[in-house]
C-alpha cells in the first residue's frame, strides 16, 4: 500500500512516501479501514519534530509520551470504509463508513484518559489502510457530512468537547477561546456557542469573519496593541472560562481577566510550552487551571452522535494528495489556514 512513513525526528525530509509498504492485517477484535480522508494536526508536526520535550529537559527531542518508535505512520484523524474484519468481529461491518477514535485508552473505564494516540503510539491514517480496534470504528454511514469533513472531527472536535466538559462550560457563561481559527479553536467556538455560552475569540484580524460565522459573539485580533483592554471591556464582570490552545505569554497576560472561581482549561502550547505567571492570580482568586488532553470514550460517542445528525460544521481549509504530505504540513505550519487541512490517499 501507499503510506507516508516517519523515519526519524526532523524536517519534512524525515517523511518518506512508500508505495510498497506492508498492508496491515486486522488482529483479534480489529477491523481494517480503507482510508478515504485523513486530516493534519499540530500533533503530527510536533511529533515529527520531536518537539514535546521531557519533564527534566524541555528541549529534548521526544514524542508526547516521551519515547517514540520508528518507523511510524502518522495521522490521528481518519474517516474511511471497513474492508476487512479480524477474528471475533462480525462481517456485517464490511462496507460501513466509519469515523475512527484515535485514542488508545489506559483502561476499560468509560472515562479513561488516553495513554496513546493513533499516529504516535500506533500506526495511523497517512496511508491507504489502517487497522484499528472494532470498538474504535464508529458507524457514520448516514451522516450528511463528507468524508473530508468527517476527517476534521476526531482530534479537533474531540479535544474541544473534552476541554469544554472538563471546564464545565455552561449556558450564559462568558468563554474566551484563544487560537480560534484553527481546527480545535473553531471547534471550541462552535461547541461552546451551541451550549449557550457567550463566546469571545482571539485570532488574527483576517480570520475574524470566519470565527464570527462559527458562533463567536465578538472577535479580537491577537496583533492589536490593546487586545487586553478590548477583552476586559467586552467582559466587564470577568471571564468565566478561558479555553486555551496557545499557552505562551498569553497565559500570564490574560489570567487577571478571569473572575473569581473562573476556570482556565488548556490543551495546547503553540505559542510556547514553558510559561511564567503570578501564582497569586491563581490561589487568591480560586481559579482552576485544568489540563485537558484529547477526549474520553464518552466524549467521542457524543461527537459521533453530532456527526450522524449533521449538528457540527467542520471547515475544510484545503485538501492535498498523500504524495503532497510535506506541502500540507508546510501549509499547516504557516498558520494561514482556517479550519482543517485534509489529505486524500488516492
Amino acid at each position: 500500500m501507499t503510506a507516508a512513513v516517519l523515519t526519524r525526528f526532523g524536517g519534512p525530509d524525515s517523511l518518506e512516501l512508500h508505495h510498497d509498504w506492508p498492508r496491515p492485517r486486522p488482529h483479534d477484535g480489529q477491523v481494517l479501514v480503507k482510508v478515504t480522508a485523513a486530516a493534519v494536526n499540530n500533533t503530527d508536526i510536533w511529533t515529527r519534530q520531536g518537539a514535546y520535550g521531557l519533564p527534566d529537559d524541555p528541549s529534548a527531542q521526544a514524542g508526547w509520551l516521551g519515547t517514540f518508535d520508528f518507523p511510524r505512520i502518522q495521522g490521528g484523524d481518519v474517516a474511511g470504509i471497513i474492508v476487512e474484519v479480524g477474528p471475533g468481529v462480525t462481517g456485517e461491518l464490511v462496507g460501513r463508513r466509519v469515523l475512527v477514535d484515535p485514542a488508545l485508552y489506559g483502561s476499560d473505564d468509560e472515562d479513561a484518559s488516553p495513554v496513546g494516540y493513533l499516529g504516535s503510539e500506533a500506526d495511523g491514517g497517512f496511508a491507504q489502510y489502517v487497522a484499528v480496534n472494532a470498538s474504535h470504528a464508529h458507524d457514520v454511514q448516514d451522516s450528511p457530512l463528507s468524508d473530508e469533513q468527517l476527517a476534521c472531527l476526531p482530534v479537533a472536535f474531540g479535544t474541544a468537547i473534552g476541554m469544554l466538559d472538563r471546564a464545565n462550560v455552561r449556558s450564559g457563561e462568558t468563554t474566551l477561546v484563544t487560537g480560534a481559527s484553527g481546527g480545535v479553536g473553531l471547534a471550541l467556538v462552535q461547541l461552546a456557542a451551541a451550549r449557550g455560552a457567550h463566546v469571545l475569540a482571539i485570532t488574527s484580524g483576517s480570520k475574524g469573519d470566519a470565527v464570527l460565522a462559527n458562533g463567536a459573539a465578538q472577535v479580537f485580533s491577537r496583533d492589536s496593541s490593546d487586545v487586553l483592554a478590548q477583552i476586559s471591556a467586552a467582559a466587564p464582570n470577568g471571564l468565566d472560562v478561558v479555553a486555551d490552545i496557545a499557552g505562551g505569554p498569553g497565559l500570564a497576560a490574560l489570567m487577571p481577566l478571569l473572575r473569581d472561581n473562573g476556570r482556565w482549561v488548556i490543551a495546547g502550547a503553540v505559542a510556547g510550552p514553558v510559561v511564567e505567571f503570578d501564582l497569586r492570580r491563581l490561589y487568591l482568586h480560586n481559579v482552576q487551571l485544568i489540563g485537558s488532553s484529547m477526549h474520553t470514550r464518552v466524549h467521542f460517542r457524543r461527537l459521533v452522535d453530532l456527526a450522524r445528525g449533521g449538528q457540527v460544521s467542520p471547515q475544510v481549509s484545503s485538501t492535498f494528495s498523500m504524495a503532497e504530505i510535506a506541502k500540507a504540513q508546510e501549509e499547516f505550519s504557516t498558520r494561514r489556514h482556517i479550519g482543517k487541512i485534509v489529505l486524500l490517499p488516492h
